[in-house]
């Protein structure tokens, strides 16, 4: 049944050309597909980054604050030293006053316990001193901790920026493809969709 015979429309047949096409399209979607994995893969280290460095920061705020805390309690037990030397001057008052009293003789218990309570008073002193030098000195160790966890996040924080460049990078090039792409699949569709020569039917009865 050939009714109204004739061949198929020349749309459904491919040339060699349509091929080369189809596979350069193809292969611009699939690298555009690459790119925009490329700068996810770039995006995540960054993340990663900006991850480790943030919680570093938190542990370098927590030392910051203990080393506060630490040099607040050596100037508290400093602070005690004072009056410790004031009742030892009362004591040194107390022990000439002794001493004029047995007018050369010796000296009665009375004086001797004030010179016991002196020294008792001297070793206060060496004793809050020796802890507050221990409580300076763990601060100090705890700042030099965040001074070298403070060089770890600018590193972290330069890989994340240079990763969010690549990044950036992957996806421009990304955008440029797919502008390009775009343009082309829009410049087929316009061709194919262009109406052929009408065939005018003067052909030779």
């Amino acid at each position: 049944m050939a009714s109204g015979g004739g061949a198929p429309p020349a749309t459904g047949t491919t040339t060699p050309l349509h091929h080369r096409q189809s596979r350069w399209l193809g292969q611009q979607y699939a690298d555009i597909t690459k790119l925009r994995e490329l700068a996810a893969r770039h995006d995540r280290a960054a993340g990663r980054f900006h991850q480790r460095a943030s919680r570093i920061n938190t542990r370098i705020d927590k030392l910051r604050h203990q080393a506060t805390v630490l040099r607040e309690k050596a100037q508290r037990v400093l602070a005690e030293i004072p009056e410790i030397e004031q009742q030892m001057k009362q004591h040194e008052r107390d022990i000439e006053a002794g001493t004029s009293r047995a007018g050369g003789g010796p000296v009665g218990s009375d004086v001797t316990n004030l010179h016991y309570r002196m020294r008792k008073l001297q070793q206060k002193v060496v004793d809050r001193q020796q802890k507050a030098r221990a409580l300076e000195l763990r601060a100090a160790q705890k700042t030099q901790k965040t001074a070298e966890l403070k060089v770890k996040v600018d590193r972290y924080l330069e890989s994340a920026r240079l990763e969010e460049q690549e990044a950036t990078q992957f996806r421009q090039r990304a955008d440029r493809l797919q502008l390009v792409t775009e343009t082309d699949v829009a410049a087929n569709l316009k061709a194919s969709a262009a109406p052929r020569p009408a065939d005018d039917g003067s052909r030779a009865p």
